[in-house]
């Protein structure tokens, strides 16, 4: 079994180069995204840049499955604002079916805000309908939901609210999750023990089921357990503490699925992966 670890890399001036650019920092994975993450609407992907990326990626020998392409922020399946989920839905619909078209086989995503205008049943149950609707339109692509650190009226922070939203998934193979490690804490999930670790392993394989672990996100974190705040740190440099980063290279259940570092200094990434592979 093998640890796939990356970062999430620039695909400025093309998706290619989102590849060249993992290669640069020792990456055996990678995330990106396909289209403006800003924007609402992106023109289509060239059929030359998509035939192009799927050789190079071929050629630099990066599979296919430990590609973890990012959606854009703007998107809230959960949204009750009916102009905003018609946006959200067209926009999902896009960057599921750009995976689709680069021939990967997953989509990332933060579940979706009720703004307090809803309830979180009925926005989780609402995000679990917008999946299903994106899922029955593209092929071969799994919607990998990523727990979130609870800011604001986001929902997704606690496990149960993943739960939730699977259970109403029809198609249970095509759905996923993405663990990041700095939402995990910011939660209130502390991965800074020992026994802090293995209460929250065992609490996501009881609520959630590890079947269902497709990536991971592995950042550390500015603020302490429970802060509901969404501040990366550099590995080692936060409040996780290095033991965890040990635990978890040591944890097979993290074998074989993109480990995407998302730490906000680029320049440190090769070290980074350098240095979680040395553990």
């Amino acid at each position: 079994m093998t640890k796939y670890i990356g970062a999430h890399v620039s695909a400025s001036g093309g998706v290619g180069n989102a590849i060249l650019n993992a290669e640069a920092i020792g990456a055996n994975a990678f995330a990106l995204f396909t289209r403006n993450q800003r924007s609402w609407v992106s023109k289509p992907l060239p059929q030359l840049e998509i035939d192009g990326f799927k050789a190079l990626l071929a050629d630099r020998g990066f599979r296919p499955e430990m590609v973890l392409p990012h959606d854009s922020y703007l998107i809230n399946l959960g949204s009750p604002d009916e102009e905003t989920l018609q946006k959200s839905r067209a926009a999902f619909f896009d960057e599921m079916y750009r995976a689709q078209q680069l021939g990967l086989t997953m989509l990332n995503f933060h579940p979706g805000s009720h703004l307090n205008r809803i309830s979180e049943e009925e926005c989780l149950d609402q995000i679990a309908r917008e999946i299903n609707l994106a899922l029955s339109k593209a092929e071969g692509v799994t919607a990998v939901i990523e727990n979130t650190a609870g800011q604001g009226t986001n929902l997704g922070w606690r496990f149960e609210h993943i739960a939730r939203i699977i259970e109403g998934v029809d198609d249970k193979s095509r759905v996923g999750v993405c663990i990041d490690t700095c939402h995990t804490l910011a939660a209130g999930y502390d991965l800074t023990t020992e026994m802090g670790y293995q209460f929250t392993m065992d609490e996501f394989e009881r609520i959630v089921g590890f079947k269902y672990l497709r990536a991971m996100h592995l950042n550390d974190s500015k603020k302490g357990t429970g802060s509901h705040v969404d501040r990366h740190e550099v590995l080692g440099e936060g409040a996780m503490g290095k033991e965890f980063f040990s635990r978890l290279m040591h944890d097979p259940r993290f074998d074989d699925m993109p480990i995407i570092l998302e730490t906000p200094d680029p320049m440190r990434w090769a070290d980074e992966i350098k240095w979680l592979r040395s553990l």
